[in-house]
């Protein structure tokens, strides 16, 4: 079956084939020659993910999903939350060259913020949206873990290197991907979907 992933991230499109294997193909917005940005300006993860996906499945008739993830940490009132692509553009006026400095200013934004709090509990939560022959379909994933005081691991991306899930001392960046894809909210949340997708197939074999 293929499936049109509304991302231009390529880490992330590596990420759920590796999930998805060989039942599915996956296409990027590159593969339909689309390369503008598709706005998020919702409030919640929901809304986000429902608007790439009907933005897409709207313009190309085409069955396809998107996704959006935040990352909530409790004690700052489950910020960054929605805002966790550009947090640090957030209340700021500096203009950053490329998306890996971006990443970089959001995490140092973040541990700045959470310097002697007495907590780091925090959490990621994926939601997608699937619109397939027209109809919607959500998913949700979560990793419950906590955030570290200084970036540790190459791998992965965004906040990756200061997140360790419960019950682990690596961050999600010091993970191999085969490790990080057991137990990420991404992981969970794409679960749920192939579940879906695997036991609806009269959704999509008419």
């Amino acid at each position: 079956m293929e499936l049109v992933f509304v991302t231009g991230n390529i880490y992330k499109l590596r990420e759920i084939q590796h999930l998805l294997g060989k039942d599915f193909k996956l296409k990027s917005l590159r593969d339909l020659g689309f390369e503008d940005e598709i706005p998020e300006i919702h409030p919640t993860l929901e809304q986000n993910a429902f608007a790439k996906a009907s933005f897409i499945h709207d313009r190309f008739s085409v069955d396809c999903f998107a996704d959006d993830t935040g990352l909530e940490v409790e004690i700052l009132n489950n910020r960054p939350g929605v805002y966790s692509a550009r947090f640090a553009e957030i209340d700021s006026d500096r203009k950053f060259k490329n998306s890996s400095e971006l990443t970089e200013a959001n995490i140092d934004k973040l541990l700045g913020m959470l310097k002697e709090k007495h907590s780091r509990k925090a959490r990621f939560r994926t939601v997608i949206s699937l619109i397939l022959k027209g109809e919607e379909f959500l998913f949700e994933g979560i990793s419950e873990g906590r955030i570290t005081e200084e970036k540790r691991g190459e791998e992965g991306f965004g906040y990756d290197p200061v997140f360790v899930p419960e019950g682990y001392e690596k961050t999600f960046a010091e993970m191999t991907l085969g490790e990080k894809n057991k137990i990420s909210h991404r992981a969970r949340a794409f679960e749920r979907l192939v579940d879906f997708l695997r036991s609806r197939k009269d959704l999509y074999t008419k």
